[in-house]
């Protein structure tokens, strides 16, 4: 018996993984998928024709980047509830929207015009009754010490390179975005509560809090 028959979690559930750089998301979709025997949804960025352009170029390409992860997200998101569920998502359609579109308006490299264009089209694709939002959202939190470290462990040269004013303001943004998200039921897992990594078994009481969560999320809609 796998872990997901032994708490009873439906084999076409599809739960996304959401959080800031760094808390482990790749890693948790991986360790979450083996134990529940689901296929798993992964960020296509090798593909992406606008991201070197958007780098050179905030102002001119910010608005082209977002239509085209809007666009890859809600195909995928199609895709993946025609496959029937039974998915384990890395990085939700939501987090575009409610984090990067809006951070590029404030800052002023996304114009007013473009970003009601963006919004509009957002909420007339995802937050409609037909748009297949996901079982659960599990946010993946830690405190910016954490996950300053957790950058560092990892080595990426281009994240090392980024000054730490940006993923201070990176973590307000995504705990403010998560505080006000109700697309769909969300749990909220502490990164220093598990290590999957090196502790493989760390993965069953993950699993525990999602079947409880999920059945309780049930309930409630009785």
């Amino acid at each position: 018996m796998n872990l997901r028959e032994k708490y009873g979690i439906p084999s076409n559930a599809v739960i996304t993984v959401a959080g800031t750089v760094g808390v482990g998301k790749s890693t948790m979709t991986t360790s979450l998928a083996q134990a529940l025997g689901f296929r798993t949804s992964f960020e296509k960025v090798d593909t992406n024709p606008y991201l070197d352009k958007f780098y050179a170029d905030f102002e001119r390409w910010s608005f082209h980047l977002q239509v085209y992860f809007l666009a890859e997200r809600f195909k995928e998101q199609k895709k993946i509830f025609e496959y029937g569920g039974g998915f384990i998502q890395d990085r939700s359609i939501y987090e575009d929207t409610g984090i990067f579109a809006r951070m590029h308006y404030e800052k002023g490299t996304m114009t007013p015009v473009d970003y009601e264009t963006y919004t509009s089209l957002f909420d007339a694709m995802v937050m409609t009754p037909y748009f297949p939002h996901p079982d659960l959202l599990i946010y993946l939190e830690g405190s910016l010490d954490d996950i300053l470290q957790r950058i560092e462990e990892r080595g990426r040269p281009m994240e090392q390179q980024t000054p730490i004013s940006y993923w201070e303001e990176m973590h307000g943004r995504y705990e403010n975005w998560i505080n006000n998200f109700h697309a769909c039921p969300v749990l909220r897992l502490n990164i220093n509560e598990y290590d999957v990594l090196k502790d493989a078994n760390s993965i069953e009481p993950i699993v525990e809090k999602i079947s409880y969560f999920m059945r309780q999320t049930e309930l409630l809609k009785k």
